[in-house]
C-alpha cells in the first residue's frame, strides 16, 4: 500500500471502532450522565499514560460545556493530592485494560469516602469495572496500529465516548450558546456571542432619506454615507431602506427617467431590524438567512439608532 492508503486505512479502522461502540451504549451510560448531572462538586477525571492524556481533554470538554471538571493524575494523588476528592464529587476513571495498578490503588479510598466512580474501560470484567458505580464500555476489536500495539483506535473510542457524555450533559442542562461564551470570553466565538449591536453599530452621519426624496438626491446621500444603503425615515420612524444595488437596478430599468422617481418607488418597506441588545451571532444568522449585508438598529418605536453591516460583525 502507499503511504496515503495507510492513512486511509487507519481512519477507516478508527471510524469502524466508533460505530461498533453504538450498540454497546446501555443503562450504564444513562447512570453515568445522571451521576454527573446530579454532582454538586466536581467531576474529577483520572487516568495514567495515554488514558490520562485523553482524560485531560475530556475534563476540558466537560468544563467548557457546563459540567465543572478537572484532571488528576493518580500518581500525584498519592503524594498529597487526595485532599481534592470529596463526597460531593464524581470520579471518571479511565483505563483501557481496567487493570492499571496506579488507578486501582485509588478505588478503596474512593469507596471509603463514598465517592461515586464512573469507570471507562475496554474490559467489563476488570477490577476497575467491577468496583465502579457504573461502567462504560469503550473496547475495540483491534488497534489501528499495524502491530495492534500502540493505543490508536482505543484512545479514539475513549475520547469520543467522553464527547458523548459531554453532549448528553449539555442537552440535559439545556446549555445554550451564551453559556458557552461565558467559558470562552477571550476567543472569537465568545466575542460574537457576547458582543451586541450597540457595541459595534454605526451611529454617526447615517444616510437618512425621506420616502418622497428624488433618487438623484438619494444616490448622493447613499454614496456619501459609505454604508451602501440609505434609510428612509417618515415621521421620525423607519419607513424603508434602499441599497446601492437597488439604485443600480433602478438606473438600468428607468435610464433617463431615473431622476423622476422617488425613494418610495424602490425602497424595501420591511427592512430587517434588530434592537441594540441583539447579539452579533444572531445578526450574523439573520444576514446569512436573508442574504443581506446590513441590518438596521432601532428601538421599540422603530426609531433609527444605527446600522450594523457585515464588517461591523468582524469583531
Amino acid at each position: 500500500m502507499s503511504t496515503r492508503e495507510y492513512g486511509i486505512q487507519c481512519l477507516r479502522d478508527e471510524a469502524q471502532a466508533l460505530l461498533a461502540l453504538i450498540p454497546k451504549i446501555d443503562d450504564n451510560f444513562d447512570r453515568a450522565v445522571a451521576l454527573m448531572l446530579g454532582c454538586t462538586g466536581k467531576v474529577i477525571v483520572t487516568g495514567v499514560g495515554k488514558s490520562g492524556d485523553v482524560g485531560r481533554k475530556i475534563a476540558g470538554t466537560l468544563s467548557s460545556t457546563g459540567t465543572p471538571s478537572f484532571f488528576v493524575n493518580p500518581l500525584d494523588a498519592y503524594h498529597g493530592n487526595l485532599g481534592v476528592f470529596t463526597p460531593h464529587d464524581v470520579v471518571l476513571a479511565i483505563s483501557n485494560s481496567g487493570q492499571t495498578d496506579e488507578l486501582l490503588r485509588l478505588v478503596p479510598f474512593l469507596a471509603h469516602h463514598k465517592i461515586p466512580v464512573v469507570a471507562m474501560s475496554g474490559n467489563p470484567q476488570s477490577l476497575l469495572a467491577k468496583n465502579a458505580t457504573c461502567h462504560i464500555y469503550v473496547g475495540v476489536e483491534r488497534e489501528a496500529c499495524p502491530l495492534n500495539l500502540a493505543p490508536t483506535s482505543s484512545t479514539t473510542a475513549t475520547l469520543a465516548m467522553g464527547d458523548a457524555l459531554a453532549v448528553a450533559l449539555m442537552e440535559e442542562r439545556h446549555f445554550q450558546p451564551q453559556d458557552f461564551a461565558q467559558f470562552h470570553p477571550g476567543g472569537e466565538l465568545g466575542k460574537r456571542l457576547l458582543t451586541t449591536a450597540d457595541d459595534v453599530m454605526h451611529r454617526e452621519d447615517l444616510p437618512v432619506l425621506t420616502p418622497g426624496m428624488k433618487l438623484g438626491e438619494a444616490i448622493m446621500l447613499v454614496s456619501r454615507g459609505k454604508l451602501g444603503l440609505g434609510v428612509a425615515i417618515d415621521d421620525e420612524r423607519i419607513a424603508g431602506i434602499i441599497t446601492d444595488g437597488d439604485l443600480r437596478r433602478a438606473i438600468e430599468r428607468w435610464q433617463a427617467s431615473f431622476f423622476d422617481h422617488t425613494v418610495d418607488d424602490i425602497m424595501t418597506h420591511t427592512p430587517k431590524m434588530v434592537q441594540p441588545q441583539t447579539k452579533i451571532s444572531e445578526i450574523q444568522r439573520i444576514m446569512q438567512q436573508y442574504k443581506i449585508h446590513s441590518v438596521l438598529v432601532a428601538d421599540e418605536s422603530r426609531r433609527l439608532l444605527g446600522v450594523v453591516d457585515h464588517y461591523s460583525c468582524m469583531v
